[in-house]
């Protein structure tokens, strides 16, 4: 047995900290003597370690509380997860590391502040608590959903990248995922009713059906005035339809597949059809 004293120096943590997990209840000592002080065994010092891998998790108290209470808590299957977690940690430092690296270097880059997807993850969890039903739908299992945010943890800094290139920045980008997932069940179920996949196949074959029609005509924008009313009620970013467009008509990759499959020329006609449109719709865009 150590006293609260030994533990404190063997760990790290403080003495009026342990006192504080033993009043709230997350770390209680194998024993109180007649006296009052709080000893501890082998089995307790495995409890505060799994303690403190939550908080290097940004665990709060009250969830490790409730975590480590449950009936069917599994130490060594939580220190599977823990170590998962971690290992995502480890490589988001990394990629910080990196960044600073070339920072260093005088090379361009954003600030620390747009990374911060730390809200957008809160709003993940929470639909996901709230709506289990739907993500199960949708995603297939819980565990499916749970893999799309751990990935988004992973690859913090390009979701991260990509949201200030589409929304101009992370908290626009949040807000617009929220108002998205508040609206999910009725934007799934208009998709669905519309037969979107279906229908936006056929007038994409519409559109691109004589390329040498001039992207001005009527009836072509009339085609992209349906594309876009087919579309959901969805923030997709104030800058979500110049990147696509600049897409059609500038990237390599997009031009070679949408040409591949429409055409030759099929991409810069889709880019040049939809600039059009914006360009004398803006109210639109």
């Amino acid at each position: 047995m150590m006293t609260v004293k030994e533990v404190a120096e063997l760990t790290g943590v403080s003495v009026r900290t342990l006192q504080y997990y033993d009043e709230i209840g997350v770390f209680k000592p194998t024993k109180v003597t007649e006296v009052g002080y709080r000893l501890y065994d082998d089995e307790a010092l495995s409890t505060l370690q799994q303690i403190l891998f939550f908080k290097e998790l940004d665990f709060s108290l009250k969830d490790i509380k409730f975590i480590m209470g449950n009936k069917d808590f599994d130490k060594l299957e939580i220190f599977k997860k823990q170590k998962e977690l971690i290992k995502i940690k480890r490589n988001r430092l990394n990629r910080l590391l990196g960044l600073l690296e070339r920072l260093e270097k005088g090379e361009k880059d954003m600030s620390f502040k747009e990374f911060d997807l730390s809200e957008y993850i809160s709003v993940l969890e929470k639909f996901k608590s709230e709506n289990t039903d739907e993500v199960i739908k949708n995603w297939g299992s819980i565990e499916n959903f749970d893999k799309f945010i751990e990935k988004v943890r992973e690859d913090e800094i390009n979701v991260a990248q990509n949201a200030v290139k589409y929304y101009g920045s992370t908290k626009k980008y949040t807000e617009a995922i929220k108002k998205n997932l508040d609206n999910f069940t009725e934007n799934m179920k208009m998709i669905k009713d519309k037969g979107y996949v279906e229908e936006n196949e056929r007038l994409m074959n519409l559109l691109l059906s004589d390329l040498t029609l001039d992207v001005k005509l009527n009836e072509v924008q009339n085609i992209i005035k349906d594309i876009l009313n087919l579309m959901p009620d969805m923030d997709m970013g104030e800058n979500y339809f110049d990147i696509m467009i600049d897409g059609y008509l500038n990237n390599e990759s997009i031009i070679d597949a949408v040409d591949k499959k429409y055409g030759a020329g099929a991409s810069k006609f889709m880019g040049e059809a939809y600039r059009y449109y914006f360009d004398n719709n803006s109210e639109n865009k």
